[in-house]
Order: structure tokens, then sequence, then C-alpha cells
């Protein structure tokens, strides 16, 4: 097992550096990766970037926006709040497993004297605040799980940021309802700095996996992830990209996430198709589930049967033949 002390603050760079480690490190069986973000927001894969962030505030304040790899909602980071990553070689992936990945954070606070839990999907709570969320991508039989850690972010900025004003989406359905936030430091005994609080969670580490050792990347590795950044986390196309106009939008929310639909359909058949949210899934090309209902009839009996000729829960883990059908059409 390895880890990393990564000290850029660029959120793109940083986003990269994580990728990389993800689908390049494979002869590590286990990485742990701790980093601090500019003021930046990070969308979920499969987001709608202009319909999860306060465009003009984020452009006023000079914010980061960047698009990770893996489901989930957008989250706000500043210098005040810590994220950490672990990837691992799994058996696993169908079902997400947040808690047991969280444990290092939950350990740490106990020893910091704070108890946290784990509740709901992937969230970590401090007296039912949430003070980190948690999203995870999954690639043959290797996870790679994330969090953001609100230390002492600035929750004001947070709640402008990702504050979607009313007048600029339109839509029948009921938008996202944002957890109540809190930040971990109010609730510390002994108040400590956010570069304290990532050495104790590196401590924490370090005692679990004794065997674990610093990895410092060559000037090649470097390089690799600079262009990684450069030709993808740092472009317009990849962090915002083209938003087409669709003849129906439609957006539903379950246990296993929230997702928009976004469908042409003529003479009752659909001709093309898009999937956003904050689901996650073991695979992050919707292609296929896309091409499967290209030429289906746009009913809930024939959407169910392309449906259910796929293996749609590697793309949309937790929702049932019934849910997606229904999120699609009615």
């Amino acid at each position: 097992m390895i880890y990393i002390v990564n000290k850029s603050n660029k959120p793109d760079y940083n986003i990269a550096l994580e990728e990389y480690c993800f689908k390049k490190l494979l002869h590590h069986d286990k990485v742990f990766i701790l980093w601090i973000n500019e003021p930046a927001i990070i969308v979920g894969k499969h987001q709608n970037t202009i319909e999860e962030i306060n465009s003009e505030y984020v452009k006023q304040n000079g914010i980061h926006v960047v698009r990770r790899i893996s489901g989930g909602g957008a989250v706000y980071h500043d210098h005040n709040n810590l994220n950490y990553t672990i990837i691992s070689n799994e058996d696993k992936g169908a079902d997400f497993d947040f808690e047991t990945f969280s444990r290092p954070v939950i350990d740490t606070l106990a020893d910091l004297g704070v108890k946290a839990e784990f509740t709901g999907r992937n969230d970590l709570v401090i007296d039912g605040k949430k003070i980190c969320g948690n999203a995870q991508a999954y690639i043959h039989g290797r996870v790679m799980h994330h969090g953001c850690l609100l230390f002492d972010t600035d929750l004001t900025v947070l709640s402008k940021a990702l504050e979607v004003p009313k007048d600029k989406i339109e839509s029948r359905s009921v938008k996202s309802v944002r957890s109540v936030v809190d930040n971990i430091l109010p609730n510390l005994p002994v108040k400590i700095s956010v570069n304290e609080f990532s050495d104790k969670l590196l401590e924490q580490m370090k005692s679990k996996f004794p065997e674990m050792k610093e990895y410092t990347f060559s000037e090649e590795e470097l390089a690799d992830i600079e262009h990684l950044r450069a030709t993808k986390f740092g472009t317009w196309e990849w962090n915002y990209g083209h938003s087409p106009k669709f003849g129906i939008e439609r957006q539903s929310r379950y246990t296993a996430g929230k997702i928009q639909v976004f469908a042409d359909v003529e003479n009752s058949v659909i001709r093309r198709i898009r999937f956003y949210g904050t689901f996650f899934g073991n695979n992050s090309n919707l292609s296929e589930v896309e091409n499967a209902l290209v030429g289906v009839k746009y009913t809930p009996e024939n959407v169910r049967d392309a449906l259910s000729g796929i293996e749609f829960n590697h793309y949309f883990a937790g929702f049932s033949l019934d849910e997606l059908t229904e999120a699609i059409v009615e």
C-alpha cells in the first residue's frame, strides 16, 4: 500500500492526479491520497453542470468548476476542507460500500473527541449535520473512493455557489434538497488547523496499515498527469460540455439518487436520450443504455423490455427496473 500527500491546490490538476492513480498505478493494490483545493465546485460525472451551480456567482468569485469521474452530487471545496481518496482492488462493485471506506475518518474524529456517524446513502454526520459527502467509481475490479471533509469551510460561499437562481432553470419536478451541513472544527474540543487534521488522518491510516509507504511520482508520471489535466479536466468540453435541447425533460428522485432524463421522441419513438443525475454505477459510459433505447417506442412497456435486456444496474446502481422505467416514461 502507498500514500501520496499531494501539495497542489489546483482542482483540475488534483482530479487528474486522482484519475491517474486510479487507472495507472495498478500494481499497487491500495493507494491513499490527501489533498486540498482552491475554491472549486466539483460536479459528479453524470450531472448537468449548469443546473448545479450559480454560474454568475461562481464567475464573479473566481471559483473553479471541475467534473470528476465518479457519480453523486456537486460539492464545494476551499482551502479549509480536506479531501481524501482511497483506491483499492476489490472483487465487488455493484453494491458500493461507503461505510467501510469512511471508517478511517470516523476513527480519527473519535480520537479527537468527536462522534461521527455514517448515515443515509453516503454521508458522514456529526449530531445529524453532514460533514462529509462521499463518492465512488468502479472500473475492472478497482474502486476509487473519495470524501470531501468540511473542516472549516466558508459555508456562506458554499451555499451561494451551489444555489441555482430560481428563474434560471424551469422544471416540472422538485429540485434537489441540500443537506444541512456543518464544519468539523467547531465540534473539536481542542482546536487544530486543517493541515494538522490532515496529519492526524494520515497517522490513522499508517496505524491501520503499517506497511504503507510514501510514493513519489517520476518526472514522466508528472508529465502524464499534467497532460491529462490539460486535455481533459482543464477543458470546458469535459467540465460543462454541450447541453443540447431535448423535447422531453424529466426529473425524479429515488433512494439511489436523482436522475434527469432528456429525450427526443418522434412519432412515439425515442430518437435521442441522455441521462444526468447523482446516481452511481460501475460503468460511467452510459452509451450502452442510451443506444439500447434508441428506436424504442416511448411507452412504459417497451422501455421496460429494452432495459431488461441489458445489465442496467451496472450503470444505475441501486435502481430497480420499475424505478428506472418510471424515470424515463410514465
